[in-house]
Parts: structure tokens; sequence; C-alpha cells
């Protein structure tokens, strides 16, 4: 493999890890913040890419309209989820509401297959056919489109929880519910918000993603897999975990692709196993100790 072949794969593996750390960003937030897996979470990917369709193709509306659309679409449906899924089990042990979020995905694929059908759907993209050719180095425009809005992305998370009243209120609700409730902080209003915030970032993923994918009820199992599998290997419960882990699996899964592409979705489970195997804590680990 020579070099510029090397940086092309690394480049795309950036991208589409980048997906994988938005998406196991929900899973992490919201495992922080109530203590569950979100088993629904690959949904919160498709259904955002079927309204993004349903008001570009259907609807032909202007793509800042439609894209401004589909995340405030997906901030009612994160708090409608909230308040359906876990809202009226949160009192009960963490099994229920396990449950609860399988249950909501499988309705949420069989509605999404009732309303816009079993044949995969192609959504329109910004850059989907253009290319930057640096010196022989191909770059997908999608591809940089995908890694500068994470980095944006990031940047306002940060700002978020770092910098403003309410991001410190999420925060303190994660760490410890009942203290935060002792010290006056909303602690139901600041998870309502974090399912919304997850929600938002799942929009945010499917709209950079789908216009590389086709639009399926099952688009969002496979991201959500590998999601999930890069936080374990970040540290489930660390956030930086997440994300490293995210970019890691994306690059290594682009690397080995270029040689065992039949097993290229194998890769991720692969390098999970193997991370469990000689740290079973993940690259971040201290925080399941602390669970623990």
């Amino acid at each position: 493999m020579d070099f510029i072949t090397f940086l092309q794969l690394v480049i795309s593996g950036l991208a589409m890890g980048a997906i994988y750390a938005l998406v196991a960003l929900g899973f992490v937030l919201i495992y922080n913040a109530v203590g569950i897996v979100n088993f629904a979470q690959g949904e919160f990917i498709m259904i955002p890419a079927f309204f993004g369709i349903t008001a570009l193709v259907t609807w032909h509306l202007p793509v800042p309209i439609a894209y401004s659309l589909v995340l405030a679409a997906m901030a009612v449906f994160g708090l409608v989820f909230e308040l359906i899924a876990y809202y009226p089990l949160r009192n009960r042990p963490f099994l229920p509401v396990v449950i609860s979020t399988i249950g909501a995905s499988i309705l949420l694929k069989n509605l999404a297959q009732n309303i816009w059908g079993a044949i995969p759907l192609r959504f329109p993209g910004l850059f989907e056919t253009g290319t930057l050719n640096l010196g022989g180095l191909r770059i997908g425009l999608q591809h940089l489109l995908i890694l500068g809005v994470t980095v944006i992305l990031l940047i306002l998370q940060y700002l978020l929880f770092e910098k403003t009243l309410i991001g410190k209120k999420m925060q303190a609700t994660a760490q410890d519910k009942q203290t935060a409730r002792l010290m006056g902080i909303p602690t139901n209003k600041m998870i309502a918000l974090t399912f919304i915030y997850s929600a938002l970032l799942g929009g945010v993923a499917a709209l950079l993603v789908a216009p590389i994918l086709n639009v399926t009820k099952d688009m969002g199992g496979p991201i959500a897999l590998k999601a999930f599998s890069s936080s374990i290997i970040g540290g489930f419960g660390s956030i930086p975990g997440a994300i490293l882990g995210g970019l890691f699996v994306g690059v290594i899964e682009a690397i080995a692709g270029k040689y065992y592409s039949a097993y290229t979705d194998g890769v991720a489970f692969f390098v999970l196993i193997a991370v469990l195997l000689f740290r079973p804590q993940g690259i971040f680990g201290e925080r399941i100790a602390e669970k623990a």
C-alpha cells in the first residue's frame, strides 16, 4: 500500500469513525444520565434519514429549511421517546427500561416500513459525487463535510457542558442524580434534555451519513452496533473514550477493508474482543470502575 492510498483510507476511516463517535456519544450520554443502554439508538439515525428524504424529495424543500426541520423533528422525537420509553419506568430496575428501548426499536422499524416502504431510498447529498484532488490524494467532499461538522459539533458540545449553567446541570445529573436533586437541579428536566440532545446527535449523524448509504429501516442497526463497540473500546461512560473509540474503529475498519472487504463489518467486533481481553475497562475505563 502506497502512502497516498494509506492517507485516503485514514481520511475516509476518520469520516466514518466520526459518525460512530456521534452515535457513541448518544449511547454514553443516556447511559450516564439514567444508567441504561438505549437499544433504539440505531433508530435515532434511521428516523431522521427518512425525515430528510420526505423533506428534500417529497416536499422539495430547500436544504437549509429541510435540515432545520429534520433537527427540530428530532428534538421532539427525543422528548417523546423519553416520555414513552423511559419516564413511566424511571423508578423500575434497569432491565424493564432496556426491554422498553428494544420494543421501541422494533416499533420504530415497523412504522418506518409502513410509512416509507421496504425498498432502499436514496438520500440527496450536498457533495455526494464530488472529490477534492490534492496532489493525487482524492478526498470525498462528503467525507470532509462529515469531519468538519463533527469537529464543530464537538467544540459546541464542550462549550455547552463546560461553559453553560444548563450543561453543568446536565453533568451534575449524570454524575449523581440524588445529590443533584438535593441541590435543586430539576433532574427529570435534565434527563429529558439529555434524550433530546442524543436524538439531535443522531439527526446530525443521519444527515451526514445518509448520502453515502442506502436509507432503509435497518440502516441504523450496524452503525449503532459499531458505535456501541466504539464506546466500550473507549471505556463505556467516557465521553472522550466514545469519540476516540469511534475514530479508532473507523480507521481500523477502513484499512482492514482494503485487504479483507468481506469482513469489514466484523472488524469492529474483533477489535472489541481484543480490547476486552487486554484492557476490559477500555481506554478511558475509570467511569466503569466508579459505576461498579
